[in-house]
């Protein structure tokens, strides 16, 4: 098996790394089952391997990381799952500030916030305002997000006047981080192949990764692959080369 150096190396043409990746982080919950664990325990482990993936990616200099952590289905789960969530995102967001000072790693936030509990809203505001001098690998958390109910939100936010010449550049200054990218990179743990309401926006012309392994079980040689994998494919956006 090739060590995570050997993996890297063998990138066709690293210089052209993604500047945004999305990753649909799937797989907590089968993870734990498989291991007669609960669903909260799966949850923890999916936290370790996002900070690992997340460093990884720093080291990497991959300037944009969005990871989809709470979306606006997932509130139908058990209010027991929902609770334990709600309160792994605050924790995390508290603790692990010294992390993001270390790897300078700034923090932004997609998703409705308004809707979310007035506790978890604060953590949100106030590690996205810390964090906001970093300028390394910008880490997007999207908590209570669709994509669909993006666009929705930022439609409502466009002056009456200015539908009547609405066209896609401005439609953009109105989502939830205007000058976020376009995902280069969409990841979907875990084996199922669909993209689950992630960054429709955004992904419009994306290279998708599916990979089989459940997200607890990933490791920085997953994510070396994945953009490996980007690089070997030849974008065209629409166009003929």
């Amino acid at each position: 098996m090739k060590t995570a150096s050997e993996v890297v190396l063998s990138s066709s043409d690293s210089s052209n790394n993604p500047v945004h990746i999305g990753i649909i982080m799937d797989g907590n919950g089968r993870w734990a089952k498989r291991r007669g664990q609960t669903r909260t325990q799966g949850h923890k482990r999916g936290l370790e391997v996002a900070k690992a993936i997340v460093k990884k990616a720093s080291e990497l200099h991959i300037p944009y990381v969005t990871l989809y952590a709470f979306s606006t289905e997932n509130w139908k789960r058990t209010t027991e799952e929902v609770g334990f969530l709600m309160n792994l995102i605050k924790t995390h967001l508290k603790a692990e500030l010294a992390f993001y000072a270390e790897n300078k790693i700034r923090v932004q936030h997609i998703g409705n916030l308004r809707n979310l509990p007035p506790d978890i809203q604060e953590e949100i505001t106030a590690v996205v305002s810390d964090t906001a001098h970093f300028t390394n690998t910008t880490v997007v958390l999207a908590i209570n997000y669709g994509g669909k109910d993006e666009i929705v939100r930022a439609i409502k936010k466009i002056p009456l006047q200015s539908l009547t010449s609405l066209d896609e550049n401005t439609l953009s200054l109105y989502m939830d981080i205007s000058d976020l990218p376009p995902v280069d990179l969409l990841i979907r743990t875990g084996g199922d192949q669909r993209i689950s309401n992630f960054l429709l926006w955004q992904s419009a012309y994306a290279e998708i990764y599916f990979d089989p392994d459940l997200w607890p079980d990933w490791t920085e040689t997953h994510l070396l692959k994945a953009i490996n994998s980007y690089n070997s494919r030849e974008r065209r956006f629409g166009s003929i080369k």
